[in-house]
């Protein structure tokens, strides 16, 4: 058994890379991206919508093909716009979390979910349709009897960037750079080169629109021409998307962040912009129509290769292909921003907290795997139908677009008496939102009966289980409260000997004696309670106290070396009041501090260690207890301390487990103190079933 654990941790060692050290004095610096490094594993999400965003533009308006330019003029502006707007909301929050956050602070808190909810739904797709997208580029420039492998190409594309992620940020957006780099400098060709070639045309061009305008008016009207133009602008709203990624990824960027964090979008806004509009300019120029089996992109670069002889079929190849792997790379977006918006709301309690936890190579593991499954479960049920995505597609993320920027017209209306600024920030969150308002209610009319209603549905049902679980935790939390008494009573008492006399005069080990060896998650009701049933259920038998407590390195405290040492402290601080007073009771005590990402690890090794220099110790971890089991209690509770105890038993160190019986009505006395406990501390017990073995908690 020991020979299989050891092969199995070698190969994800060689896999997924080995652990990173939480003292290394470099690490932030190792894990975080420059602003051109963010371009690449951020930005690609944006580029790449200009394999499709442009595209389904254009095909909106028919045979009123010069009509684009006024499409095109609008997308460019939408852009800036938007990333104008997201530049204020990395200056107000420069913390990261981005709509969420937003919604959540500015708004309600169920607006924060609605908006995170969203989001979530949104990368979700991002990955599924650039993969698809990449996969369709991919077999344009194959024989159409390779089709059917299309969806098994797209499937192990979601698989390899899952485990590139696993390895770490850097180690999944540096193999992307050069193909990011070959994405731009072959695109930038395909928007330069037909405006260069088609100069001496461009006066007959202008006359053309404006022929085709006057047509327009004429025939059906001035008014359902620009409700054609509005509705192809709408059609390509995917193009927007992903300019809120940098607002959620700022733990991941280079400090100064809000620097890293403007600069990356000014990169992104531009080159987004240029390319978007570019290409559509270049589908107008060459009158191009849609062609079964093949991109519009592929179309038009066939078209501008035309008489280059052998170097445009070498062009055209190198092209699609760059496009095809950096459609699969910017699905790098989704990969890099969902776990993280999966883990502010897990610090809020929306979800379960496994999703804030760390691997060993300091990535959000559990929502990289959640993520990465839900991608492929959307590929498996669309059949990687990229034309369907797109329907699916972008309508969330302007729900966030939206409340972030309602938010952010709120808060400049409050900041307008004390921030000179206020005024020229309210317009450009002000514009943002009326073009992020007028953009989701067209593709929600747009779009609904063709399947957006499908996103909605989906979007509805996540935020009912969000709903659910929060109401949940907060339930359980308010259950909980009658332990909270406690630590205002052993408060008083520990004020009351001789103010720390005893702690600095207290006994010295005893070898001889029992040592309790006490996990705890802080100095709360549940770790006293665990401390004084130890007393009750062994008596005086026991007279060393040990104290153990993990801090856990999640994604909200892996932020920077500040909120590390913030950790640090509390950790030693919660055991040094333990310790205070277990000494002001006349007993031995010491505490033990961890930080670490894996907790079950962490406290497996540090007991071991404890259990060679004194194995006359027992281990006890305090456990909820539900009077009846949910899957929500299941999934959300009693993970750590069952862990702990399996890896313990099969170490042959002896561990308890005390229940906490959520409902439980204490009963402490007059005051609980260690020499009292056996007789006057007696909360009832509820032992646990057989099947709780397998539940888990945080």
């Amino acid at each position: 058994m020991g020979t299989l654990s050891d092969l199995a941790r070698r190969a994800r060692t060689v896999i997924i890379g080995g652990a990173r050290s939480v003292e290394d004095p470099d690490l932030f610096k190792k894990l975080s991206l420059v602003a051109l490094l963010a371009w690449v594993g951020l930005g690609a999400d944006g580029l790449t919508s200009s394999c499709y965003g442009p595209e389904e533009a254009f095909l909106a308006l028919g045979s009123r093909i010069p009509l684009g330019v006024f499409v095109a003029a609008a997308t460019a502006l939408t852009i800036f716009i938007i990333s104008a707007s997201y530049s204020q909301i990395v200056e107000a929050f420069p913390g990261g979390g981005g709509g969420y956050v937003v919604a959540s602070k500015l708004l309600t808190p169920g607006l924060g979910m609605l908006s995170g909810c969203a989001l979530l739904v949104d990368y979700v797709l991002t990955i599924s349709l650039s993969i698809a997208s990449g996969a369709d580029a991919l077999f344009s420039t194959l024989p159409e009897a390779w089709q059917p492998y299309k969806l098994v190409v797209a499937l192990a594309g979601v698989l390899l960037l899952l485990l590139m992620n696993m390895r770490g940020v850097r180690e999944s957006v540096l193999p992307l750079t050069p193909i990011f780099l070959l994405f731009v400098l072959t695109h930038i060709v395909a928007v330069v080169y037909p405006i260069v070639v088609h100069i001496p045309d461009l006066g007959a061009h202008a006359a053309r629109t404006s022929s085709e305008v006057s047509a327009g008016s004429a025939g059906i009207g001035t008014l359902a021409m620009v409700f054609l133009i509005l509705r192809a602008y709408s059609m390509g709203a995917g193009t927007f998307t992903g300019i809120e990624a940098v607002s959620n990824a700022m733990p991941i960027l280079r400090e100064p962040k809000v620097i890293t964090a403007k600069r990356t979008m000014r990169y992104m806004a531009g080159s987004l912009a240029f390319m978007a509009a570019g290409l559509m300019i270049g589908y107008i120029l060459y009158d191009l129509r849609s062609q079964p089996g093949r991109t519009m992109n592929a179309v038009l670069f066939t078209r501008i290769t035309d008489g280059w002889g052998p170097a445009g079929a070498v062009f055209v190849t190198v092209t699609l292909l760059s496009e095809t792997v950096f459609l699969f790379a910017a699905a790098q977006t989704g990969f890099l921003s969902a776990p993280r918006v999966l883990s502010y709301m897990s610090a809020d309690r929306w979800f379960p907290q496994q999703f804030s936890l760390l691997s060993e190579r300091f990535v959000i593991k559990n929502g990289l795997a959640l993520t990465g499954i839900a991608a492929i479960v959307t590929l498996l049920l669309t059949g990687g139908s990229v034309r369907f995505m797109v329907v699916l597609y972008s309508i969330n993320v302007f729900i966030t677009f939206t409340l972030s920027q309602l938010g952010m017209v709120r808060h400049w209306l409050r900041e307008r008496g004390t921030n000179p600024a206020w005024a020229r920030k309210l317009a450009v969150n002000g514009i943002g939102l009326v073009f992020t308002v007028f953009i989701l209610v067209s593709m929600v009319v747009l779009k609904f009966g063709d399947g957006g209603w499908i996103t909605l549905l989906v979007t509805g049902a996540l935020m009912a289980v969000a709903g659910a679980i929060r109401r949940f935790y907060k339930r359980t939390q308010r259950q909980l409260t009658h332990l909270d008494s406690l630590v205002q009573v052993v408060e008083a008492t520990r004020g009351e000997n001789h103010r720390g006399l005893l702690r600095r005069r207290g006994p010295r080990y005893n070898p001889k004696a029992r040592t309790a060896v006490v996990l705890v998650s802080g100095f709360n009701g549940m770790g006293l309670h665990t401390l004084f049933n130890v007393v009750r259920l062994f008596g005086k038998g026991v007279k060393n106290f040990f104290f153990i407590q993990a801090g856990i390195i999640d994604a909200e405290t892996f932020k920077g070396k500040r909120e590390l040492a913030r950790l640090e402290a509390h950790v030693k601080g919660s055991l040094e009041r333990y310790v205070d007073y277990v000494r002001s009771q006349g007993f031995y005590a010491r505490g033990f501090p961890l930080i670490g990402t894996d907790v079950v690890d962490a406290i497996t090794d540090l007991a071991r260690e404890v259990f060679q220099e004194h194995p006359n110790s027992i281990f006890f971890g305090g456990r909820i207890v539900f009077r009846e089991e949910t899957v929500l209690t299941r999934m959300l509770y009693n993970y750590v301390t069952f862990a702990v105890q399996r890896r313990l038993h099969q170490l042959g160190i002896p561990f308890v487990i005390v229940p906490v019986p959520v409902s439980a009505d204490l009963i402490p006395g007059a005051r609980p103190t260690l020499a009292r406990a056996e007789s006057t501390y007696r909360p009832a017990v509820v032992e646990p079933t057989a099947e709780e073995g397998e539940s888990s908690e945080n």
